[in-house]
């Protein structure tokens, strides 16, 4: 059975609600957590996008068991790769080596703020690839001076080691990315429950290794309101991975789904308080071949009560699977 994780979803609550709700799914039982890191909202109406590294920090503090995991950061134009390996180094100590590093090419949507432009899709793989290695390489100790195609890095040490080094996860959407994080990654992560992914990441040096995927869902008890507050807060999802990772803004994000229905959301994402129904798109995934699943409750204001409903009904179903 795969393990089952909660999300912090920091672009719909703010960073002490966070910190709250990953302590709820703890107590609740789920087995891992991963945290999402914006500079933006995808959408207005979701409201939030608080720092998730001071999120991640307090929640190292607040918690004891729970793995916690960037889900993903961008390494390579809003943070430079030097700074993002110190601040990896810093919460696996504070987390008692709990944390896991995701990392990923990033959106436009947040990573234009710097105002350093927004490189093509190869490009961003290269940056990525070069951004990976700077982080090995300073987390294996030592003085790391380096002079890339895209970054450079000045006699940089991390001073404060952990004994186990932050295992790094690599985001894939298709077949280049897949090669890369078979290279490079200790562990993969989608969002879609796409075998091929999977496949893919295992020819190129990845079989055996963890695969994290992510699902949304949308429990209450009115399957409607349910549908409407998927359909207000997270129409983006549907949209297709090159374009989202181009759009600017949640303006940008608002016009692209204009016309994703109500319909349309109630197909894509499991809605209302049907067990069976959560259970079998969680299934998907684990079809699929994905060993770890984090779900991401749709609605800041819903964490409460869903991870009550996932504590009594949901996590036991799934446990059967």
């Amino acid at each position: 059975m795969p393990q089952i994780g909660y999300t912090m979803m920091t672009e719909q609550a703010g960073p002490r609600d966070l910190v709250s709700h990953v302590v709820g799914a703890e107590q609740a039982g789920f087995d891992f957590s991963v945290t999402s890191d914006h500079y933006f909202p995808w959408l207005e109406e979701q409201g939030h996008a608080p720092y998730a590294w001071s999120v991640l920090g307090a929640a190292a503090q607040a918690t004891e068991r729970i793995p916690l995991m960037t889900y993903v950061t961008c390494p390579t134009v809003r943070y430079h790769p030097a700074v993002v390996a110190q601040k990896a180094a810093t919460l696996q100590l504070l987390c008692e080596g709990r944390f896991r590093l995701g990392l990923g090419s990033g959106e436009n949507l947040n990573e234009h703020v710097v105002g350093k432009g927004w490189p093509s899709a190869p490009v961003r793989l290269e940056m990525l690839e070069e951004a990976v290695g700077i982080i090995r390489a300073l987390f294996a100790g030592g003085s790391v001076t380096h002079h890339g195609k895209h970054f450079d890095v000045a006699n940089a040490r991390l001073w404060d080691l952990p004994e186990q080094a932050p295992p790094l996860g690599v985001a894939v959407s298709g077949p280049r990315s897949c090669a890369l994080a078979g290279r490079l990654a200790d562990l993969v992560i989608a969002t879609e429950p796409k075998s091929e992914l999977l496949t893919a990441f295992d020819r190129h040096g990845g079989a055996g290794k963890p695969r994290v995927g992510q699902l949304p869902v949308s429990y209450g008890a009115e399957k409607e309101a349910a549908i409407d507050r998927a359909h207000q807060q997270f129409r983006w999802s549907v949209g297709p991975w090159p374009v989202n990772a181009e759009l600017p803004g949640p303006a940008s994000f608002d016009g692209a789904t204009q016309h994703v229905t109500r319909e349309d959301i109630a197909r894509a994402v499991p809605c209302g308080d049907d067990v069976d129904v959560f259970v079998e798109a969680v299934k998907q995934y684990a079809d699929a071949g994905f060993t770890e699943i984090a779900l991401v409750q749709i609605g800041g204001d819903q964490q409460v009560p869903f991870l009550r409903w996932a504590e009594k009904e949901l996590l036991p179903a799934l446990r059967r699977l």
